[in-house]
């Protein structure tokens, strides 16, 4: 065990090391999450067979993040697990070029999502050590990773238009070829810090603590109400006329919505407790997903697309400020292993679902994510009241 005042000095230029750690995962999600659906749709394959795919990617992305979350954990390096995920990822990329056929593309997908799961709860791992050694700004670093989302997502829209769908594989290639370069420039923390509280108390075990499990589930449930749009948000905009343009360009006003909100991070968890954060996030997504199945044109959806930054900005500040409060930091990724695995599986969940209602109901399936916000809402009212010495934690 190590105490506070023997902890090592932070690494140099920390926060730039974690930021281009963040761009690189989120910048690759820049062309997933708006665009393989694109891709699946192109390939003419239907509706359900698009869901199944995507609902097979978090599948086994839920099944691979917590086991490498306990790797992370006993590694001497956590860095290495990011050089070998970046580099299987990217070799899947370019399988992409080579299938067509329904089974090829379900198993390379399952691969690809199976090898770049350990990436992004890695990065929050070692993200998460610095605020809570060295007291950085969590939203400082992670707003990197909205950025580097939303350019790609600006570059792929343009690329599919002028290129057509191989633009998209080929820019995933690129973005797994960042990630591997990224692995190297990571911050390299060493083995976990195991620190008593103030009283010099050690913490009991995070992974045991039920508050934080529903805490976490709650969350998931919650950020599930995206599993809709992002999985036929981009096709039902093709169908409504929009352009691959503006399609990237709705994707990026979201995104640099939730930019603002982590930029000013700092600022917001002072005067903002993580409880009333997370509970804010889950009414505003109630109001958009109840929304969304009207045509509001450009304009309207440009708006509601506003309101990522409260469905997801708030509810993952909130979430990752308790985290930093909750948990101890040996097992920093084994808890960010497990919010993987919980918004992994209610998001498959949730995918799966939006296959069968979009088929059946159109747009007017948003209205099944608009309760998943309220149950989310629910869960995290239960995790409130549970914690352990709610009143000074300000529960």
């Amino acid at each position: 065990m190590i105490p506070q005042a023997q902890a090592p000095a932070a690494p140099p230029f920390f926060q730039l090391r974690c930021s281009l750690a963040y761009a690189a995962p989120l910048g690759v999600n820049g062309v997933v999450l708006p665009f393989l659906p694109v891709w699946l749709s192109g390939l003419a394959f239907s509706d359900y067979q698009i869901g199944l795919v995507l609902a097979m990617q978090l599948v086994l992305r839920l099944l691979a993040a917590p086991v490498a979350g306990l790797l992370a954990d006993r590694l001497d390096e956590k860095t290495t697990m990011l050089a070998w995920s970046g580099g299987l990822s990217f070799v899947t990329a370019l399988a992409m070029f080579f299938t067509d056929n329904f089974l090829a593309v379900l198993l390379v997908i399952a691969v690809q999502a199976t090898v770049f799961a350990p990436y992004a709860p890695i990065v929050e791992s070692i993200a998460v050590s610095g605020v809570r050694r060295w007291g950085f700004h969590y939203g400082s670093m992670r707003v990197w990773g909205s950025i580097g989302f939303v350019t790609v997502t600006l570059l792929a829209g343009e690329a599919r238009g002028l290129w057509g769908l191989n633009a998209i594989p080929a820019i995933m290639a690129l973005g797994f070829l960042f990630t591997i370069l990224v692995a190297f420039a990571a911050p390299r923390l060493g083995r976990s810090i195991v620190q008593p509280d103030a009283s010099g108390v050690l913490k009991p075990s995070s992974l045991k603590r039920k508050d934080l499990h529903l805490l976490m589930i709650g969350a998931s449930v919650a950020q599930a109400g995206h599993g809709m749009f992002y999985t036929f948000g981009a096709i039902q905009w093709q169908a409504m006329g929009f352009s691959s343009g503006t399609i990237g360009i709705l994707w990026s006003i979201s995104v640099i919505c939730e930019i603002v909100v982590f930029f000013i991070s700092g600022w917001l968890v002072r005067r903002v407790s993580s409880w009333t954060l997370m509970r804010v996030g889950c009414a505003v997504a109630l109001i958009r997903w109840t929304l969304f199945p009207l045509d509001f044109g450009v304009w309207g959806f440009a708006a509601l697309q506003a309101l990522h930054a409260f469905t997801f900005a708030f509810i993952h500040i909130g979430m990752q400020n308790r985290l930093v409060d909750s948990v101890r930091e040996d097992q920093e990724s084994s808890v960010q292993g497990a919010y993987v695995f919980y918004n992994g599986v209610f998001l498959a969940l949730s995918t799966l679902l939006s296959g069968v209602l979009y088929h059946q109901f159109g747009a007017a399936s948003y209205v099944a994510m608009a309760l998943l916000a309220l149950i989310g809402l629910g869960i995290i009212a239960l995790a409130a009241r549970i914690q352990p010495q709610s009143a000074a934690s300000g529960g």
